[in-house]
């Protein structure tokens, strides 16, 4: 039903994602190659690590002694071969050609077939059921870089050498019968499932297809979908790429049972199974049992790589059905886990986002860690456009979250662009110092988020198309929406709204009133966090705290703090009518500070509460 446009379709505006994913494409380019491809190098035997530790390679996960070695790379790829096709940037293309070359280079001094990092042996033990710590991952994850190359930078060396690599999966597992096959896919297998599909997909070969039947996940996907929940303790992130891979399996066969494990995943881990107040869940690294949060408010709670990974199953569910509630899902998890779990002036990750009151945020280093979450992070924030902007089958254009972003695109033969900023996009920028007089913001912070979307026919030729703009679940009244200063009638679905009309250039606007509300802890109503608008609140305190007031009703215990800057509001509160006071900041602004995400909160005694009949 929907289609995403290419990288190069979309330029971010200026705003927080693209300071964020600029901020990723510097950490990017800071990664040398040799770096990269250590691991990769340690296993063909063309290089050793140096006789005592040192700076000069990578450590953590990359470590040569680490089980996982190499696992970072293919994520690196993904992320750079994506930022590449966006901006063309020169240094990630040939850094990006280079690793691929050197990546072919391993594979001939490994036999032909195999290019991972780590040896084939690790494999054979576990078809052998005597264990090793992830090899299916981490072999995927180079494949899952190699295809992403290829799909989005056209290089082909890169489709060779995954191609060469799948023959090697091919012969092993051809003497393997389902249960043994079954028990082999026990072990983590990444994305190997949505790999060869992606490569059955554009070959049609009959060996790709034979491997996406042999990663099929019977043991798995049959109990999910007969509607049994496997997924309470069990490890979020083993399970939720090969349901990524189930859905890229329905696209590439059109085999319905696919597409009836995706909806049962996403039923069970999500529509029946609560959520944090970010959007996102797990503890310990395990899917909590459903409506039972209160227990589970430790430190190594939500998962970056969950909140990304499940992001990309909703964008897939987003495209097939056209349901906002899948861009509400996306919306929600991008500001409360994508951009909260990146460090703001580093651009490193942190591996978990705390719910216990008065944790702080544990910030990896730009080369000495690497856990797991380094890999979807730095693809995370390669997506901003890609993740937002669809053209519909029809040809029209549908926003499905508002990122300041530039949109060029074809319809019906037309070229258009479209515009989605913050401002005005037909006003001039004023200058440092100067004051523009043409724009009222008020005395108080704005209450409502506003946004223009200018719709450009590049001949100035009227173009008629539908232009499909979301109403997000955090709305608190009814959204204007206006076209040149005119209001207009407009329709949709539930948190979609669509005008029709012939465009040459025209500006909409739309303003979404926003408020602060707050989330309870499904099992302790009385405990709440804050949001303002899609944005969770973190008190800045290191202990729980417990707030008197209504638990719905935030202005009982909360007001603006600090509400203005120079040009700029701020999105800070402070606590009302508390024995101690407690300022509040948004979640992805929080640095290094401790802080709480959930208050208990208790009714104030009657005697507490003024009398209005007395003077």
């Amino acid at each position: 039903m929907l289609r995403p446009l290419a990288p190069d379709q979309v330029t971010l505006l200026p705003g927080i994602f693209k300071q964020r994913h600029e901020l990723n494409r510097k950490y990017l380019l800071e990664l040398q190659a040799d770096n990269l491809l250590q691991n990769h190098y340690f296993e063909a035997g063309i290089w050793g690590p140096p006789a005592k530790p040192d700076d000069t390679i990578h450590w953590g996960w990359e470590a040569p002694n680490s089980l996982v070695r190499g696992h970072f790379l293919g994520h690196w790829m993904a992320a750079a071969a994506r930022v590449t096709a966006a901006t063309g940037d020169p240094q990630l293309d040939g850094r990006l050609k280079h690793v691929v070359s050197e990546l072919a280079r391993c594979q001939e001094e490994n036999g032909g077939e195999w290019v991972s990092s780590i040896p084939e042996k690790y494999l054979h033990r576990i078809a052998q059921g005597r264990g090793a710590w992830a090899p299916q991952y981490v072999a995927g994850k180079t494949l899952m870089g190699l295809w992403e190359t290829y799909a989005l930078t056209g290089n082909e060396q890169a489709l060779e050498v995954l191609d060469n690599a799948s023959r090697w999966f091919h012969r092993w597992t051809a003497p393997f019968d389902r249960e043994q096959m079954d028990d082999i896919l026990d072990y983590e297998t990444c994305g190997l499932l949505e790999i060869f599909a992606e490569l059955y997909g554009t070959t049609g070969r009959q060996d790709h297809l034979d491997l996406v039947e042999r990663y099929d996940r019977p043991r798995l996907f049959d109990r999910l979908v007969a509607g049994d929940d496997l997924l309470t303790n069990f490890h979020a992130n083993t399970t939720i790429p090969e349901a990524l891979g189930a859905a890229r399996a329905y696209e590439v066969t059109g085999d319905k049972r696919w597409r009836e494990v995706v909806d049962a995943y996403w039923r069970l881990a999500v529509t029946e199974r609560d959520a944090w107040c970010t959007g996102g869940q797990t503890a310990g690294e395990v899917w909590t049992p459903p409506g039972q949060l209160s227990a589970r408010m430790g430190i190594n709670t939500q998962e970056h790589c969950t909140v990304y990974n499940m992001m990309r199953l909703a964008e897939y569910l987003l495209r097939w059905t056209g349901d906002a509630t899948y861009a509400d899902y996306r919306d929600r998890n991008l500001w409360n886990g994508i951009l909260a779990q990146q460090h703001p002036h580093t651009g490193v990750v942190s591996y978990f986002l705390p719910m216990r009151a008065g944790a702080t945020k544990k910030w990896g280093t730009k080369t000495a860690d690497f856990w797991c979450c380094y890999g979807t992070l730095v693809e995370a924030h390669s997506r901003h456009g890609t993740g937002t902007y669809y053209q519909h089958e029809d040809g029209g254009l549908v926003v499905t979250g508002y990122v300041p972003a530039s949109v060029r695109f074809t319809h019906d033969g037309a070229d258009l662009t479209v515009t989605l900023a913050t401002r005005d996009p037909k006003a001039p920028v004023p200058a440092p110092g100067q004051v523009d007089l043409s724009r009222d913001e008020g005395t108080s912070r704005p209450t409502t988020s506003e946004f223009s979307v200018r719709v450009a026919s590049a001949s100035g030729e009227p173009v008629e198309m539908d232009l499909t703009l979301p109403i997000p679940w955090w709305v608190a009244g009814p959204a204007r929406i206006t076209v040149d200063g005119q209001p207009v009638e407009v329709s949709g679905p539930d948190g979609f709204r669509t005008i029709t009309r012939a465009w040459t250039d025209n500006v909409v606007k739309v303003e979404l009133p926003r408020a602060l509300t707050t989330a309870p802890l499904p099992d302790r109503p009385d405990t709440v966090a804050f949001l303002d608008g899609p944005v969770v609140l973190a008190g800045l305190c290191d202990e729980e705290r417990a707030l008197v007031g209504d638990a719905a009703d935030p202005a009982t215990m909360l007001t603006a703090d600090n509400e203005r800057e120079w040009d700029y509001w701020n999105g800070s509160y402070r606590t009302v009518g508390q024995d101690r006071g407690i300022r509040f900041l948004p979640l992805h602004e929080v640095v290094d500070e401790p802080f709480t995400l959930y208050f208990p909160v208790r009714k104030p005694e009657r005697s507490a509460i003024p009398d209005p009949r007395r003077g």
